[in-house]
């Protein structure tokens, strides 16, 4: 599994024109699910996105989780997180999860999260999402299992 994560002053995502997720405080997470992957990687990737320390604490160092900082998780499905760009033009999705898995361990990873007590809102798996977010810092990092 991969995930791409950006601490955010907000985020949201519209699906249809209508918006489906939004958070304010918190982390932005694209998640790929990739072949192989099981709830093994799931579990484990869900309880570093909860702990990961990436909000500045009273001296300006990355050591609050977005749990000590009571934020928000806004998750997204992003197959191409899975793409194996090494060669050539066009990237290659041979790694990535069968859609019906995929969307599984996506639920699972939700799941993981809200058991961990991360309040979490969502994309729509599989449709096609407009993102909108402030990305604080910027702060990008890209966790994998």
């Amino acid at each position: 599994m991969r995930a791409l994560l950006q601490r955010v002053s907000g985020a949201s995502v519209a699906v249809d024109g209508e918006v489906a997720g939004r958070i304010d405080r918190g982390l932005l997470v694209f998640l790929a699910v990739q072949a192989g992957d099981g709830e093994t990687q799931c579990r484990k990737l869900a309880d570093k996105v909860a702990r990961y320390r990436v909000f500045p604490d009273s001296s300006e160092r990355m050591n609050r989780s977005v749990l000590d900082v009571t934020g928000s998780v806004l998750v997204i499905s992003q197959f191409t997180l899975a793409a194996d760009t090494r060669k050539g033009l066009r990237p290659s999705f041979s790694s990535a999860a069968e859609p019906g898995r995929a969307e599984a361990l996506y639920e699972r990873f939700i799941d993981n999260l809200e058991a961990a007590g991360v309040p979490v809102a969502t994309g729509r798996f599989g449709a096609d999402m407009q993102v909108s977010l402030c990305n604080d810092g910027p702060v990008t990092f890209l966790l994998e299992t």
